[in-house]
């Protein structure tokens, strides 16, 4: 048995794999890849632990399937991701080294026409919904802030 920092009895070997999904001991891109670290490195989710809540919730779907966090993603592949109303869909083209710049984890999937124009569609109605909500002058003083409060109150929201 070695001990020391990097070759403790616990420490991985030269050549093994962080993860069984992964080729690489640097966690490259090998042929799959979780699907929850997927949806993050292809810039789908802004952290992994919301792609792994995401998954864990229902709202990932794999070839039409629910499935874990950890089950593997690979090229080719479909999902289906609910988020917000919106539901998108893509077909895995490549599976990702790291989470690069936006370009790159582009690369990694392509959206169904269907998908792009239903997110199209939802977000113009969304711009026109906004146009037609009021919007205040400014900041409201201390006695309108009062009043907004006393409102809340008996509208029992506060």
């Amino acid at each position: 048995m070695t001990s020391g920092r990097h070759g403790g009895r616990h420490g991985r070997g030269a050549g093994e794999a962080d993860d069984p999904d992964e080729d690489g001991p640097d966690g490259g891109a090998g042929e799959a890849l979780r699907v929850d670290r997927w949806l993050w490195c292809a810039r789908l989710y802004k952290s992994r632990s919301l792609a792994s809540q995401a998954v864990a919730g229902g709202r990932v779907h794999l070839n039409g399937a629910r499935v874990k966090a950890a089950h593997a993603v690979r090229p080719g592949d479909r999902l289906s991701v609910s988020e917000g109303g919106l539901e998108r869909e893509f077909t895995v083209r490549a599976i990702p080294a790291r989470r690069g710049p936006a370009p790159e984890a582009r690369a990694c999937y392509e959206e169904s026409a269907a998908s792009v124009a239903r997110a199209e569609r939802i977000g113009e109605a969304r711009r026109l919904a906004a146009l037609t909500t009021p919007r205040p002058e400014g900041r409201p003083d201390k006695k309108e802030r009062r009043d907004l409060l006393a409102f809340a109150r008996r509208q029992g929201r506060r």
